[in-house]
Formats: structure tokens, sequence, C-alpha cells
């Protein structure tokens, strides 16, 4: 089993508390008050979405396995031998695993995540499944500078994949910072490989995020409870729920917890007020077209050199490369 150890700190996967103490009372002093999505993800956190996954309603995960099935093989021609895989937000890596199938000579797998416990499943699963790729975990926050380990030979370039449709959460100057990041690590002649969500009947779109057996309202309201254990403070689970919508004007979902009533709740040394019904705001999932990605793709630098979709054409995988760069 060719895997690199790695040690997996406290630190590598949330801040301290003071600093986290710190962001929550920011966040809860801003109009509209609002937590930033990492926060869903300690380890029930990651169980839960994975969790989110399998339900019928979420169409995301269903039609990018079946993309993948479809296009991998394709992929990894696209990309080429011997290159250097690193994946942002690595969680189960089943997808990862149908790249992984067809690519040709790769020199390492680099999974990038912050929960631990995903991280090692995906690293002892990949390592069993392919004994002979060098697997060099990678614990930590994609969003933050990476110092990637050093792979065990040259790769002729280094490919970023970022699936699911996390790319999706970030806000549209977020995103191409975010890309802009990416376009750097992934170095000259590289190349990124990232999932998008495309625009689709309203509907269809909101019937994910508000899924008949309460998993994803278990996993929003999933933060308040890691905020309590881990700072101390005293939400009131019965008090908040889950809420998702579909604003069409700006193409993405907007999730929030919505205080059932007046309250108050002590975060640190600060009391906050909620009045009823007012609404906390924690995630942003955006939706696509073709044209909306290959915008966001030229603000970071980058342009759309192959793009794959889904028979149905739900979900989206591009392959970006620096603008300006021949088409493989």
């Amino acid at each position: 089993m060719n895997v690199q150890a790695f040690d997996l700190r406290d630190d590598d996967r949330r801040p301290p508390v003071d600093d986290l103490v710190g962001i929550v009372q920011r966040g809860l002093r801003s109009q509209p008050k609002r937590l930033p999505s990492w926060l869903f993800y300690d380890e029930r956190g990651s169980e839960l979405f994975e969790a989110i996954c399998e339900q019928p309603e979420y169409y995301l995960t269903r039609c990018e396995i079946e993309l993948m099935a479809i296009h991998a093989g394709e992929m990894a021609d696209v990309v080429g031998p011997e290159v250097r895989l690193v994946e942002y937000g690595s969680g189960n890596a089943v997808k990862t695993r149908m790249l992984l199938e067809h690519l040709h000579a790769p020199v390492a797998y680099v999974p990038v995540e912050i929960s631990p416990e995903p991280l090692r499943r995906c690293v002892q699963e990949t390592s069993e499944r392919f004994p002979s790729l060098a697997v060099q975990a990678h614990p930590g926050d994609f969003t933050r500078p990476l110092r990637l380990p050093i792979p065990p030979r040259a790769p002729r370039r280094t490919v970023l994949y970022f699936p699911g449709s996390t790319i999706g959460n970030f806000e549209a100057r977020e995103a191409a910072e975010l890309l802009r990041k990416m376009r750097g690590e992934m170095g000259d002649g590289g190349g990124i490989l990232i999932g998008a969500d495309l625009k689709k009947d309203t509907a269809v779109i909101e019937a994910a995020y508000n899924d008949r057996a309460g998993v994803t309202a278990e996993f929003t309201l999933n933060m308040l409870v890691r905020l309590n254990r881990e700072i101390g403070s005293d939400f009131d689970l019965a008090s908040f729920r889950h809420r998702a919508h579909y604003n069409a004007m700006a193409g993405r979902i907007e999730t929030f917890l919505v205080s059932a009533r007046d309250q108050k709740v002590r975060v640190g040394k600060q009391l906050v007020g909620f009045a009823a019904d007012e609404a906390m705001q924690v995630e942003y999932s955006c939706k696509y077209s073709h044209e909306d990605f290959a915008s966001l793709a030229a603000k970071a630098g980058l342009q759309i050199a192959h793009a794959w979709t889904d028979p149905e054409s739900m979900f989206a995988v591009y392959y970006l490369v620096r603008a300006g760069a021949p088409k493989a």
C-alpha cells in the first residue's frame, strides 16, 4: 500500500476556539446574519452530507456519477498520461476512483480534505483499490494556500479535480478568487477538472435541498450542534428551522436557518438577539449555464477546453486550462 503518512491535528480541520468565536460573532453582527458554510463539515456533518447524496431528490450526485461512467475514459485521454491528480474536498472519493480507473500511469493522487474520518477512509479505500498508486493525503482546508507534497516522480502535469458542485457554494467574486488560486497551484501546462450544477426547473432544484426525509434539514441544523459543542454557545435547535429556496434572478439556492421565535443566544460573551422568522444565511448553491461558467472561468484567467454533461444535461464537468493555451 503506497500511502504517504499524515498527522491530522485539530488546527488542520478548524481554527482555534477563540478565532471561531470571533468568526461567529462577526457573522451574527452582519445584516442579514450569516455563518460560513464550512461550519457544516465536522465529522457528523460529513456523514450527513453523504446521506444527502443518497436521497432520491438529490439528483446532483446521481447525474455526476452517470456522467463519469460515460465520460471518464475521455477525460483521462484529455488530461493525458503521468498526471498528478489533486482533489479538493475528497470525501468518499467515489467519482475519483472512477476517474483513476482510466488515468494512464498517474504519478500520484493527493486528496485534500478538512474532515479527518472521510480522509482516512478515502486513503484506505483508494490504496486498496490502486495498490501501486502513490496516495499523498493532505489534511486541511482547500480554500487556503496548499503546500502540496513532493510527488514520487515528476508528473507531466498537475490536474486539480474539484467534483460535485462545491464551486457553487462560493459567491461569484469568491469563486473567481478560488479559481485563480487553483490556476496557480496547477502550474504551467496543468488543468482543472471541475463539476458544476446546471440551471434547470426550479421545482427540481428546490426539491434537492428540501428532501422529504429531512436529512438536509438535519445537516443544516448540525451547524448549531457543532457550535454548541466547540465554542459553548447555547443555540436551541428546536427554535430554528431549515429553509432553502431558489432565487432565479441570482441563479442560486439560498439556504437559511430561520428563528422560530424571539430569542437570545449566547456566543462567547455576547448575547445575540433573533426576531421571530429572522433568517440567518448559511449557504449559497449557485447554478450555471455554460455561458455563466465560461464567464466565471475567464475572470480567473482560464478557459473551457472541454465540457461533458450527463444524458439529461442536468450536470456538467469542465476541463479548464490557462486562457490562451491550446486546447488538447
